[in-house]
């Protein structure tokens, strides 16, 4: 790496992010477990497979429109076992907080942690609680691990995209990082913007019922559609193609991109995945997630090619095309 100190971007979910997992964990970690780069790991104990995952929550700030931290902090955990197919069991949560933090700020967050849990089907079995001196940590921050269980027949990674393959979203983009922006910044709009967070293991779930036959599943958070969609082109060797006007936006959260300078391509979700499946089951699974709560803005929004490996390219509503690279830099720090 060109860098000889971290910098802000290298927790960007982007191109920093990427040559520091790479470069310098990869290397030092290197097992074939860790290698697949997926949202979780999946490991086999006893003939069960098992999903593993663990994050860590940083937003800034801890309360924002339609969430908080702790309802961050479980959601990005189960959604991460969900990408793999996996239903959520068993969460830890482990707390860093700063003194003189509220006391009823925390037991929201908690109460917020527990309601979350309940809605996705798991439980918060284990945990830890550090305290640090005033100004040693910005207010809160919780780390999540969880466990899950692989129902059997699922295969889904970033690898197994293929060309032919429809790229499904299940709603609007950009809805979390604006929100949190807009509270950051103090900014209002006529209709607010509220954070998408939420758990998705019952949205797939439903999926698998249609077909188990998912190629790949991933939640956008950090680095958004675009930074994701070229992980998976990377993953897949394989190019995909994005239908602009097929991409649900609200108006609230273009407005605010443009007034902020932000591309909402490249604005986190806390409560959107991404579907890479078989062309012939592609109708119908929209059809399946149009009726669940999590998914009734679904939408077929692009497709998997053989042309350009590695590479994403929009084709915009005026019929001309361009290549939507991976985040570089760091867009919105601080936002999950």
């Amino acid at each position: 790496m060109a860098e000889d100190k971290i910098l802000l971007a290298h927790g960007s979910g982007g191109k920093l992010s990427h040559e520091l997992v790479k470069e310098l964990f990869l290397p030092v970690f290197d097992n074939d477990i860790l290698n697949r780069l997926d949202d979780r790991a999946e490991v086999e104990a006893g003939g069960v497979r098992l999903a593993f995952t663990t994050d860590s929550f940083v937003v800034n700030p801890p309360f924002f429109p339609g969430g908080d931290i702790g309802k961050l902090a479980v959601c990005g955990t189960v959604n991460d076992l969900a990408m793999g197919g996996a239903v959520p069991l068993y969460l830890s949560a482990g707390f860093i907080i700063e003194e003189g933090f509220p006391m009823d700020a925390l037991r929201t967050i908690v109460s917020s942690m527990r309601q979350t849990a309940e809605e996705a089907g798991a439980r918060i079995v284990c945990g830890d609680t550090k305290v640090v001196e005033k100004g040693s940590v910005d207010q809160i921050f919780i780390n999540t691990s969880g466990i899950g269980l692989v129902p059997e027949g699922v295969q889904i990674s970033g690898s197994l995209a293929r060309p032919g393959d429809k790229v499904i979203i299940n709603g609007f983009i950009g809805d979390h990082g604006m929100a949190v922006m807009a509270e950051r910044q103090g900014l209002s709009f006529r209709d607010s913007i509220v954070t998408d967070s939420a758990p998705l293991n019952g949205l797939v779930k439903a999926m698998l019922e249609v077909s188990r036959d998912i190629h790949v599943l991933r939640d956008p958070t950090r680095g958004g559609v675009a930074t994701t969609l070229n992980e998976i082109a990377g993953q897949s060797s394989v190019g995909i193609v994005l239908e602009e006007g097929a991409i649900p936006v609200r108006d609230q959260v273009l407005a605010a991109c443009e007034i902020l300078g932000f591309d909402p391509l490249y604005v986190a979700n806390e409560g959107k995945l991404l579907a890479v499946v078989p062309a012939e089951t592609a109708d119908l699974m929209v059809e399946i997630m149009k009726r669940h709560p999590y998914g009734k803005e679904s939408a077929i929004i692009g497709e998997v090619v053989a042309d350009h490996p590695g590479r994403v390219v929009l084709a915009t509503g005026i019929g001309g095309k361009r290549i939507v690279d991976m985040l570089v830099g760091e867009q919105l720090p601080r936002i999950c």
